[in-house]
């Protein structure tokens, strides 16, 4: 098992700046768990969007995380620059695997490691649907082997 706490910049193909909010810092003085979600759901459906692999009111197809989780290294706080970085680690026929580092202002080591798993589904009967060829070429940059 490869051990992400280790992982670098290098590791991740596609970066997105997050700053921090005051509301994010919970009463132990750091941002709080959840918020963590919210990073790694911003810097997948931004790509995507940016891309043209997704049109949130009227994509046929569309992501359901099935999985998620997260491998917490290091505080982040408020007024901290969250560098998010993207890759996939598997493109599979109707799911993705998304992997993301959170890496604070210049840090050369995450402070955080996360994935998730979308199921992609038809929008109307949320049955598996194959990813799109738009989706699928969105993505290919990002896989790593």
């Amino acid at each position: 098992m490869v051990d992400r706490k280790t992982e670098g910049r290098a590791d991740y193909r596609h970066f997105l700046t997050i700053p921090t909010r005051w509301m994010d810092n919970d009463a132990y003085g750091h941002v709080n768990n959840v918020v963590y979600y919210s990073y790694f759901d911003t810097v997948v459906n931004k790509y995507l969007i940016d891309a043209g692999a997704l049109v949130i009111e009227s994509s046929p197809v569309i992501g359901l995380v099935v999985e998620t989780g997260c491998s917490y290294f290091a505080p982040i706080t408020f007024p901290e620059r969250v560098e998010a970085g993207l890759r996939v680690a598997r493109l599979g026929n109707s799911s993705v695997r998304y992997e993301i580092g959170l890496f604070r202002n210049d840090d050369p080591t995450p402070a955080a490691c996360g994935h998730f798993i979308h199921v992609y589904v038809d929008r109307e009967t949320r049955r598996p649907a194959s990813l799109p060829e738009a989706l699928r070429a969105a993505l290919a940059p990002l896989v790593i082997s």
